[in-house]
C-alpha cells in the first residue's frame, strides 16, 4: 500500500460528498432524510469503490465498480428516499457527475495535494 493511498481515498470521499450534494441540490432533492441518506449511502459504496480503483486501475474495473454502486445506492434510494420519483436515475446522475468532475479535477488535485 503505497503512503498515498489514504490521503486519496479521503479527498475521493470528500470531494464525492460536496460534489453529489451539489447534484441533489441541483437536482431538486428535497428533505433532510434524502439528504442523510446521501450522507450514508457515500459512506457506505465509496471507500470501497475507490480503494479497488486504485488497487485495480483499469477502465472496465471502474465501470463494473461505478455501476455496482450506482445500483446498490439507487435500490436504497428507492427503498428509503422519501418522494424520489426516479432514484435509480438519481443515483446514475449524481455517480457519473462525481465521477467524471473527479476525472477531470484530477491532475490539479494531484499537484496540490500529492
Amino acid at each position: 500500500m503505497d503512503a498515498g493511498l489514504p490521503g486519496r481515498l479521503a479527498l475521493s470521499l470528500l470531494f464525492t460528498l460536496v460534489l453529489e450534494s451539489g447534484f441533489a441540490a441541483a437536482a431538486h432533492l428535497r428533505g433532510r432524510r434524502n439528504y442523510l441518506l446521501l450522507l450514508l449511502l457515500n459512506l457506505l459504496t465509496n471507500p470501497p469503490v475507490a480503494l479497488l480503483g486504485n488497487l485495480f486501475p483499469h477502465p472496465a474495473a471502474h465501470l463494473l465498480l461505478e455501476t455496482a454502486a450506482v445500483l446498490v445506492e439507487g435500490a436504497l434510494y428507492a427503498r428509503l428516499g422519501e418522494g424520489m420519483r426516479r432514484p435509480y436515475l438519481f443515483s446514475l446522475g449524481a455517480n457519473a457527475f462525481s465521477y467524471l468532475a473527479g476525472l477531470a479535477l484530477s491532475p490539479l488535485l494531484s499537484h496540490i495535494f500529492f
